[in-house]
């Protein structure tokens, strides 16, 4: 997946499973990272990073989602169809705006993940 930083920074997770996803489904690559494994950064192709923290109250950290993040990809309809194919399941896959078209999902912690691909400028 090709991305562009484009939203909120912090996705409250568990960890693991959220890290699998990110890594494995998202594809993205691990940059600097917490040796205990309380915060992992992602560094993004375009520059810029994704920071996954565990949130600090356990609590908070044990109610799903909250957070959302949003991510610009060059091929929306190629990825879509892809994480399909690997059992991702939508809220929303063809959303129309003024200005992109979007499709959205959530993580494996129930956090809001929106991919957009803009609309050209001509």
């Amino acid at each position: 997946m090709h991305a562009e930083e484009s939203g909120v920074h912090d996705v409250s997770g568990e960890g693991h499973d959220a890290r699998a996803f990110y890594e494995g489904t998202l594809g993205l690559r691990v940059g600097t990272h917490s040796d205990n494994g309380v915060w992992t950064e992602y560094d993004l192709p375009g520059g810029g990073c994704l920071a996954l923290f565990n949130h600090p109250d356990p609590k908070s950290a044990a109610a799903p989602g909250g957070a959302s993040i949003a991510f610009e990809v060059e091929d929306l309809d190629m990825l879509v169809a892809r994480l399909k194919s690997e059992g991702v399941k939508f809220m929303a896959d063809d959303v129309q705006s003024p200005v992109c078209r979007m499709a959205i999902m959530q993580d494996t912690e129930g956090n809001t993940v929106i991919l957009h691909k803009l609309r050209s400028s001509t």
